[in-house]
């Protein structure tokens, strides 16, 4: 018996098990986006909405599901989509048949992100059409098509990133400064572009500093301000350290800039680090008006570094934190609360290492003690004026100069400059030429090893003029205030206090040395 095959046709639809007589109407949305929220893009924007919406609603076969929509968002990662990811789940909760888009890369120009939501609704039996293309993802050759589009897209997206990066490498290096002046107490931007000071927000700006190098910590300072009523750079009543610290470490307040201290890793998802050598960074000097002198600026990244490596916790809670030392152990003494739950109550300070492995013989001492040695020992410093002014200027001309340093910095930054350019050659000669690898490297290495160490000695004189400026501004200050003492006191004056004493030294007989700010100590 010959064979006979018979054909029987198929009566629903491949996806979306319908039959195929059916009558039911296609639920269509409209998907438009625009990447930037520019004027020149609105009339695009808004062309596309009203284009899909007249051609949904102009198909008897059609009805129409809506418009889903995100204006100024890109398109290289869906997660801050909101309009799309709204309507994938419209989609996958059976509320729309058919997707319409203007091109793939209106949709997604990751080809990941992409070719998983295409097959997620495919699966559904959802289908997307891109008009520009002519591509409909049920169809056979959907999928292929979908994928080259994608990668297209994605690799334009990749030529767009590398393109903006290197504008905004091309401003820093032209030393072009911008930056989001919401997050920048103090600074503003003026009607031609330039950075210009706010007057009543360089005040506060000034005040942190001054607390700071009164001795205050960031924690001390911004609980300060919160109670003063005075508004963080983002308009909120309450400070936090970490602003604080920022703040003390921003180096715009004393009018200069440095550009690229973070950077974009990866272009689809847009992430961004901290700049830690990866890519170039651009120091602009002099780029605007200071608030805070450069040197005052010094003087607290030095009293930042101090406290960091003073290994302990440094405390600013009262005028006296970090203020007195221990004779035995070299260590701070720190308050203690006496009786703290009945009349008895008091406070005193005592070596944070008595009761350690290292035990201290220095007995603790109170407020009151300690206020009287200062007025003692201050009294004493009033009596010799003359002489110590005279001191302390001799110190401010002879051992503050930097001159030599100053030369030295220069021939250091010509040298590596000149080492950088002949690097960058030789890099560029072995890309070009075939040579001896071993002999190439062995002459890599001589002059990356000669950079590092004038980088390390270029590193070095700058810390040590830093630290030069730092002791000639602290002089220069306690110059200015002893001269303008008329006399002796008979209170203590908290704002002496802060402005002329480095320390107080507490002996194991309760004897206390006042070290004052130009070194000077007198023993109370």
């Amino acid at each position: 018996m010959a064979k006979r095959v018979t054909t029987i046709p198929a009566t629903v639809k491949k996806y979306t098990a319908e039959p195929l007589a059916g009558t039911k109407k296609r639920r269509v949305a409209g998907y438009a986006r625009v990447s930037t929220d520019h004027e020149d893009q609105v009339t695009s924007y808004e062309a596309q909405v009203d284009y899909y919406t007249s051609y949904i609603h102009g198909r008897d076969d059609w009805e129409f599901a809506g418009i889903y929509t995100d204006e100024g968002i890109s398109a290289t990662s869906t997660k801050k989509r909101e309009g799309f990811k709204t309507m994938i789940a419209d989609a996958k909760a059976g509320k729309i048949d058919l997707i319409i888009t203007k091109s793939v890369s209106r949709f997604a120009r990751n080809t990941v992100d992409s070719l998983t939501t295409v097959r997620e609704l495919k699966d559904r039996g959802i289908e997307i059409y891109f008009e520009k293309e002519n591509i409909w993802t049920l169809d056979s050759k959907g999928e292929l098509l979908i994928t080259i589009m994608s990668s297209l897209a994605q690799e334009e997206s990749r030529s767009i990133s590398e393109n903006v990066t290197w504008g905004q490498r091309k401003r820093f290096a032209d030393g072009k400064v911008s930056f989001a002046y919401s997050r920048v107490l103090g600074l503003d931007k003026g009607p031609d572009g330039r950075i210009v000071v706010n007057p009543q927000e360089a005040e506060t700006v000034r005040l942190i500093f001054g607390l700071f190098l009164e001795g205050l910590s960031p924690h001390s300072i911004a609980a300060e301000l919160t109670r003063r009523g005075i508004k963080t750079p983002g308009g909120k009543d309450v400070w936090n350290q970490q602003t604080v610290r920022r703040m003390l470490s921003n180096e715009k307040y004393k009018g200069d800039a440095l550009l690229q201290k973070e950077f974009t890793v990866d272009f689809l998802n847009k992430k961004t680090k901290k700049n830690e050598g990866e890519v170039p960074q651009y120091y602009v000097e002099g780029n605007h008006e200071a608030i805070i002198s450069p040197t005052v600026f010094d003087m607290v990244q030095a009293e930042l570094e101090k406290r960091k490596r003073g290994g302990f916790r440094y405390s600013g809670v009262s005028i006296f934190s970090n203020k007195i030392k221990c004779a035995d152990c070299g260590g701070w003494f720190g308050s203690k609360v006496w009786h703290s739950t009945d009349k008895y109550r008091r406070v005193i300070y005592r070596c944070n290492s008595k009761y350690k492995d290292k035990k201290c013989g220095t007995p603790h001492v109170t407020e009151e003690e300690v206020k009287a040695a200062f007025l003692s020992a201050y009294n004493k410093l009033v009596s010799e004026k003359a002489e110590i002014v005279a001191n302390a200027e001799t110190i401010r001309e002879t051992l503050c100069r930097t001159d030599a340093l100053e030369e030295e910095k220069c021939s250091l930054e010509n040298d590596m400059a000149v080492l950088a350019g002949i690097v960058q050659n030789i890099i560029g000669e072995n890309a070009r030429i075939a040579q001896n690898q071993g002999e190439y490297q062995e002459r890599y290495n001589g002059l990356v090893g000669r950079y590092d160490t004038a980088k390390a000695r270029y590193d070095e004189v700058v810390r040590a003029i830093t630290e030069k400026e730092a002791q000639n501004e602290r002089l220069a200050g306690f110059i200015k205030i002893l001269k303008a003492q008329a006399g002796i006191i008979a209170e203590f004056d908290e704002r002496l206090w802060s402005s002329m004493v480095d320390f107080v030294t507490v002996g194991r007989n309760k004897e206390m040395a006042v070290t004052f700010r130009d070194g000077t100590e007198i023993i109370a």
